[in-house]
């Protein structure tokens, strides 16, 4: 299934944030169909849910504050994350999408007689001088 990309930054980590931009152009090259959502960590700090982190709001992306210590807003997360792989998934164009369903539906199941080389090697063999 497919699954929406998700960018989390640690709140106490200035850099981290300021790599957001650069992944998100690199996602969308390749991925320009996938939802995204965008994942503010370590809120450990209450106040810093007031601060204005313009990344997502720049590029309409819903944005999460979330605290892995203590479980604030994981739940949330996971929840409305899943909603978004259902309906991605089920309303799909793009064409990775229709890739990747093949690449999980291909078995290879060959038997041995049908690698070639593979069916008479012993019987054509002599023995080796000891």
């Amino acid at each position: 299934m497919a699954r929406p990309f998700s960018w989390v930054f640690d709140v106490q980590r200035k850099v981290t944030y300021k790599n957001l931009s650069t992944w998100y152009t690199e996602l969308r090259e390749f991925r320009p169909e996938i939802p995204c959502i965008v994942v503010a960590n370590k809120i450990d700090d209450i106040k810093v849910t007031q601060r204005s982190f313009n990344f997502a709001r720049k590029f309409s992306l819903p944005l999460y504050f979330v605290s892995a210590a203590d479980g604030t807003n994981v739940v949330k997360l996971f929840n409305d994350a899943i909603r978004l792989a259902v309906s991605y998934k089920q309303n799909s164009r793009d064409f990775m999408d229709e890739v990747l369903q093949e690449l999980e539906n291909f078995e290879l199941e060959q038997k041995e007689e049908d690698v070639p080389g593979q069916g008479q090697r012993g019987s054509t063999e002599s023995p080796r001088p000891s």
